[in-house]
């Protein structure tokens, strides 16, 4: 079994177990998550495919399998199943245990306004490095369709995805070579910022919020025109 292959293991087992908790009840969304997870991830490995081209990024052979699909690692094809449903799970865990949780208004305003003109500074300044500008323009616009989605999404999600860090740095870390020799992913200087949290680039947690966010609100509306039925998120 390759490393990749047993980080995204580790990955989910424990949501997927859980799923059938009577508190949380997760399998309820499946249809509604399945379908966004396709949706949305079809976005991602299109410009996945793209970076790997370009050699903006690309992946270790010595710690992925060889089946391939158009450049990428099967492994990498599981990474947008395997992840967005963890980490939405996670979300779905927090706002059923801890409901009462919620951001004012206000500071989610103050908080979200302030995090777009960063980025936004961030992404002129950086105009010429790719993944960055990807990244950092996909974030900007996950946080103003967030901003306008009447469910208040942001006012949780920013209290889940500090949860939902801790196991994406684990995982992602060790991805990008922390605690390994060499690494499993590996990023072309050029076209990054330069600034990592242990060894994951900060583009990177801008794509895992941006990412699960995604999911979030297209789940949010699959609900609203009720194809798959209510459930609150």
């Amino acid at each position: 079994m390759s490393l990749y292959l047993f980080l995204l293991i580790f990955s989910i087992f424990i949501p997927l177990i859980l799923s059938f908790d009577k508190k949380v009840q997760f399998y309820k969304t499946w249809s509604r998550l399945f379908t966004s997870i396709f949706i949305v991830g079809a976005i991602y490995i299109t410009a996945d495919i793209f970076f790997v081209k370009m050699g903006i990024w690309g992946f270790n052979p010595a710690y992925h399998s060889k089946i391939i699909l158009l450049g990428l690692p099967v492994e990498e094809w599981l990474f947008f199943i395997v992840i967005p449903y963890s980490s939405i799970f996670i979300h779905y865990v927090f706002i059923s245990y801890y409901p009462n949780k919620v951001l004012s208004d206000t500071f989610v305003r103050i908080l979200t306004t302030t995090l777009i003109v960063i980025l936004l500074v961030f992404t002129v300044l950086n105009y010429d490095k790719i993944y960055t500008l990807f990244n950092f323009s996909l974030l900007i616009l996950a946080l103003f369709l967030a901003v306008l989605d009447k469910s208040r999404l942001l006012n949780r999600y920013y209290f889940s995805f500090l949860i939902i860090m801790v196991p994406f740095l684990i995982v992602n870390g060790i991805l990008t070579g922390t605690l390994i020799p060499g690494e499993v992913v590996w990023y072309n200087n050029s076209e990054i910022i330069g600034v990592r949290l242990l060894t994951v680039p900060i583009e990177d947690i801008g794509y895992a919020f941006s990412l699960v966010l995604f999911n979030l609100l297209l789940i949010n509306r699959l609900r609203s025109i009720n194809i798959y039925g209510r459930l609150k998120t």
